[in-house]
Protein backbone atom coordinates (compact mmCIF):
# COMPACT_ATOMS: atom_id res chain seq x y z
CA UNK A 1 0.00 0.00 0.00
CA UNK A 2 1.04 3.39 -0.71
CA UNK A 3 1.52 6.24 1.60
CA UNK A 4 -1.40 7.74 -0.43
CA UNK A 5 -3.75 5.22 0.80
CA UNK A 6 -4.73 4.76 4.71
CA UNK A 7 -5.88 1.82 5.92
CA UNK A 8 -9.14 2.35 7.95
CA UNK A 9 -10.17 0.26 10.98
CA UNK A 10 -13.44 0.15 13.25
CA UNK A 11 -11.94 2.48 15.73
CA UNK A 12 -10.88 5.18 13.27
CA UNK A 13 -13.46 5.21 10.75
CA UNK A 14 -15.60 7.54 12.58
CA UNK A 15 -12.93 10.08 12.65
CA UNK A 16 -10.94 9.31 9.49
CA UNK A 17 -13.78 9.26 6.97
CA UNK A 18 -17.74 10.40 8.68
CA UNK A 19 -15.85 13.23 10.31
CA UNK A 20 -13.15 14.71 6.71
CA UNK A 21 -13.98 18.17 5.72
CA UNK A 22 -12.84 16.09 1.68
CA UNK A 23 -14.64 13.50 0.30
CA UNK A 24 -13.58 10.04 1.08
CA UNK A 25 -13.14 7.01 -1.18
CA UNK A 26 -13.36 3.91 0.97
CA UNK A 27 -12.46 0.58 -0.58
CA UNK A 28 -14.00 -2.58 1.35
CA UNK A 29 -11.90 -5.50 0.53
CA UNK A 30 -10.32 -8.26 1.70
CA UNK A 31 -6.33 -10.20 0.87
CA UNK A 32 -7.86 -13.23 -0.61
CA UNK A 33 -10.17 -11.28 -3.25
CA UNK A 34 -8.87 -11.31 -6.76
CA UNK A 35 -10.71 -8.84 -7.80
CA UNK A 36 -9.89 -6.50 -4.89
CA UNK A 37 -5.76 -7.22 -5.62
CA UNK A 38 -6.82 -6.15 -9.19
CA UNK A 39 -8.66 -3.10 -8.70
CA UNK A 40 -5.52 -2.46 -6.09
CA UNK A 41 -3.46 -0.10 -8.27
CA UNK A 42 -6.23 1.54 -9.98
CA UNK A 43 -7.05 2.67 -6.19
CA UNK A 44 -3.66 3.70 -5.61
CA UNK A 45 -3.67 5.81 -8.62
CA UNK A 46 -6.70 7.64 -8.21
CA UNK A 47 -5.60 8.73 -4.47
CA UNK A 48 -2.83 10.09 -5.63
CA UNK A 49 -4.49 11.85 -9.30
CA UNK A 50 -7.01 13.41 -6.31
CA UNK A 51 -4.94 13.26 -2.92
CA UNK A 52 -5.78 17.74 -2.95
CA UNK A 53 -9.44 17.10 -2.96
CA UNK A 54 -10.43 13.79 -1.42
CA UNK A 55 -8.80 10.84 0.72
CA UNK A 56 -9.13 7.15 0.00
CA UNK A 57 -8.80 4.58 2.38
CA UNK A 58 -8.98 0.95 2.52
CA UNK A 59 -10.95 -1.59 5.37
CA UNK A 60 -10.48 -4.94 5.49
CA UNK A 61 -13.56 -6.39 6.03
CA UNK A 62 -12.20 -9.48 7.39
CA UNK A 63 -9.81 -7.78 10.20
CA UNK A 64 -13.32 -4.98 10.66
CA UNK A 65 -16.74 -6.81 10.84
CA UNK A 66 -18.22 -3.88 12.41
CA UNK A 67 -17.97 -0.78 10.00
CA UNK A 68 -18.64 -3.56 7.20
CA UNK A 69 -21.55 -5.11 8.87
CA UNK A 70 -22.66 -1.21 9.14
CA UNK A 71 -22.42 -0.66 5.80
CA UNK A 72 -23.93 -3.55 4.57
CA UNK A 73 -21.16 -5.01 2.57
CA UNK A 74 -21.76 -8.42 0.85
CA UNK A 75 -19.35 -8.71 -1.60
CA UNK A 76 -16.22 -7.54 -2.34
CA UNK A 77 -14.75 -5.00 -3.67
CA UNK A 78 -17.16 -2.27 -2.92
CA UNK A 79 -16.41 0.87 -3.01
CA UNK A 80 -18.01 4.16 -1.33
CA UNK A 81 -17.77 7.80 -1.68
CA UNK A 82 -18.47 9.73 1.87
CA UNK A 83 -19.15 13.42 1.72
CA UNK A 84 -19.77 14.99 4.98
CA UNK A 85 -20.25 11.74 6.83
CA UNK A 86 -22.52 10.38 4.65
CA UNK A 87 -22.66 8.04 1.52
CA UNK A 88 -23.55 10.04 -1.74
CA UNK A 89 -22.30 6.71 -4.20
CA UNK A 90 -21.88 2.92 -4.18
CA UNK A 91 -19.91 1.10 -6.97
CA UNK A 92 -19.64 -2.85 -6.17
CA UNK A 93 -17.14 -4.98 -8.09
CA UNK A 94 -14.65 -4.31 -10.31
CA UNK A 95 -14.62 -0.59 -11.36
CA UNK A 96 -12.26 1.29 -14.06
CA UNK A 97 -10.09 3.95 -13.12
CA UNK A 98 -11.86 6.17 -15.62
CA UNK A 99 -15.45 5.38 -13.27
CA UNK A 100 -13.80 5.64 -10.22
CA UNK A 101 -12.38 9.19 -11.25
CA UNK A 102 -15.81 10.43 -12.27
CA UNK A 103 -16.63 9.48 -9.06
CA UNK A 104 -14.59 11.39 -7.74
CA UNK A 105 -15.13 14.39 -9.57
CA UNK A 106 -18.23 14.21 -9.82
CA UNK A 107 -18.64 14.83 -5.44
CA UNK A 108 -15.50 16.54 -5.17
CA UNK A 109 -16.58 19.57 -7.84
CA UNK A 110 -19.93 20.09 -5.91
CA UNK A 111 -17.45 20.22 -2.63
CA UNK A 112 -15.80 23.07 -3.98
Amino acid sequence: MSEKVRTVNDSTFEQDVLKSEKPVLVDFWAEWCGPCRMIAPIVEAVAGEFEATATVVKVNVDENPTTSGAYGIRSIPTLILFRDGKEVERVVGAASRDSISRLIQKHSLAAA
